[in-house]
């Protein structure tokens, strides 16, 4: 419970929005869920407030869309929305200790060892603290892309070991430089911080007042006619590509012998490829590398083994729960046809996957 607080509060700061846009509904949605993901006060208040605007709501008086009560006796307007929130003292030192950072493991605040679970762990801290609905002091939106860019990179293998190479290059990362927003550049990320927030938590914050565009270095808002016409823009250049794309399917194909595909580093399964099985430390997971590995990879063994087990125990969640919404449909259906001999090997039937995974939690 006490993990879904953060979020929880972001949405009390979307219905606050909401409330201020006069959309009550949607502000009460999302105190519901703010209230179902972490019970706080602030949300019984506001939800408390709404309710009692609700019942003193009456037949001769109606809602405007801009948040605003008319009655239709008296032409007497009663302002509901509630005041601008401001940024704290706090967010606003958060953004400028993100500006002031030399390097993407400086901004997330870790070390060069780190893993991905300790690159994904503190991207997810600084997420919620830095996303422009929630923080809106000066240079936030800048702040929350450098964080994604810093996460992109850095759970990249390939792009990692580039950065850790030449990520110091004054070409690359210009700290206080006059172009400003030095922080941002070098290395970027293939999805806007947006998506990559989304990927994260799955979530994402609603409103066409609040969508982001890049432009140069900052990502204002637009408004919903400039949502509009970009959508317009989108499906005109949507248009022109597929027109385009026999030609470029041609290019690709021509160029395809000068591409080279980085092969991974190890498999979970044994192969002709990666023949020599070795252990990770922690876990004892085995795992599966070529026979030139020893002479070849130049990165952190910790590292490396700490992905492998990560992406081990991904995979047997997965298949836990694969194997018990195959035990739930038996079940499902055992009860609606009312067959016993399907209800019994339903209640029998054995998740190998969520044993194996319930193993691993009670031995290490």
């Amino acid at each position: 419970m006490e993990g879904n607080k953060d979020s929880a509060e972001l949405c009390i700061n979307i219905s606050e929005r909401y409330i201020r846009e006069g959309k009550r509904d949607e502000a009460e949605k999302y105190l519901l869920k703010s209230e179902r993901l972490y019970p706080t006060q602030k949300a019984k208040d506001l939800l408390e407030s709404l309710q009692k605007l609700k019942s003193a709501s009456n037949p001769g008086r109606k809602e405007t869309s801009s948040g605003k009560e008319t009655s239709s006796n008296t032409g007497t307007k009663k302002e509901t929305s509630m005041p601008e929130v401001e940024y704290t003292k706090e967010q606003l030192e958060a953004v400028k200790r993100i500006k002031n950072c030399k390097d993407y493991y400086e901004i997330l605040g870790i070390n060069k060892e780190a893993t991905d679970t300790d690159i994904k762990k503190a991207y997810k801290k600084l997420a919620l603290v830095l996303h422009p609905d929630k923080n809106r002091a000066p240079g936030a939106a800048e702040a929350f892309k450098a964080i994604g860019n810093a996460v992109a990179v850095l759970t990249n293998v390939e792009k990692r070991k580039q950065y850790d190479l030449y990520g110091t290059d004054d070409e690359r990362i210009r700290h206080n430089s006059s172009h400003g927003d030095s922080y941002t550049r070098g290395f970027e990320a293939d999805v806007s911080p947006e998506e990559l927030f989304n990927m994260f938590f799955g979530t994402s914050f609603p409103s066409a007042g609040n969508v982001y565009v890049r432009r140069g270095n900052r990502w204002p808002r637009r408004g919903p006619e400039e949502h509009t016409q970009q959508q317009h823009r989108d499906t005109n250049n949507y248009s022109i590509l597929m027109q385009m794309l026999p030609l470029l399917i041609l290019v690709a194909l021509s160029m395809m012998s000068s591409l080279l595909v980085s092969d991974p580093v190890y498999s979970l399964t044994q192969n002709s490829k990666f023949p020599v099985m070795k252990t990770t430390m922690s876990l004892k997971v085995p795992y599966y590398v070529k026979e030139n590995f020893a002479s070849t990879y130049q990165g952190s063994i910790r590292r490396l083994e700490a992905s492998v087990e990560e992406e081990f125990i991904a995979n047997l969640r997965n298949a836990c729960f694969r194997e018990k919404q195959y035990r739930e449909s038996l079940l499902w259906r055992a009860r609606s046809y009312g067959d016993e001999d399907l209800f019994k090997k339903a209640q029998g039937m054995r998740t190998p996957s969520c044993e194996t995974l319930n193993g691993y939690r009670v031995t290490h």
